[in-house]
């Protein structure tokens, strides 16, 4: 194996560690939050495309088959068919988004902010549909708005923030991950 490929693969390893360690933070507010948003804008601006993605496609896989990565020390692919789980394949969005944001138009500040809202709207829009779709088996019809006033609307402004933290962390962290 040669170096570069070392280094990609410890890369896909550490950001997919990062991710599960960020679901596993919760901030407790009314409605609360995890890290796992900010950590997939993160890896993906810092990793870029081909790695960022892996790595969140690994998170994924690892959660999937049983592993408990995912908020609230979950794991399986329960947590995957069940109504959130739109929200976390989206996240492969999210990533594909940042990463071929990143990898074509560099990582300035505005590419990054823009791409990363782009990137948690694609999953926004995919785990709100899949949440439909799977509320609606399992426990009767919902709306779109109360699908969305529940799932969505009440993160808006944590995901801001999280898109805030996660753009200027890569520019600090960007030239460092990169030296030599």
């Amino acid at each position: 194996m040669n170096t570069k490929t070392t280094r990609e693969l410890a890369l896909i390893a550490m950001g997919a560690a990062l991710i599960a360690v960020c679901s596993w933070i919760a901030v407790p507010t009314a409605i609360p939050f995890t890290l796992q948003t900010f950590a997939v804008c993160l890896v993906t601006a810092l990793f870029g495309l081909k790695t960022g993605l892996a790595a969140v496609a690994l998170y994924l896989l690892l959660g999937a088959v049983g592993l408990p990565v995912f908020s609230g020390f979950k794991g399986g692919i329960g947590a995957l068919l069940g109504t959130t789980g739109g929200y976390l394949v989206g996240f492969l969005f999210t990533a594909l988004i940042v990463g071929l944001a990143v990898d074509r138009l560099g990582r300035k500040l505005p590419v990054l902010i823009v791409s990363m809202v782009l990137g948690i709207l694609l999953c926004y829009t995919f785990g709100t549909a899949w949440f439909v779709l799977v509320y609606t088996r399992s426990s009767g019809p919902i709306g779109v708005g109360t699908a969305l006033g529940w799932c969505v609307l009440p993160y808006l402004l944590p995901d801001a923030v999280k898109i805030a933290l996660a753009s200027l962390l890569t520019g600090r962290l960007y030239p460092v991950l990169n030296k030599g």
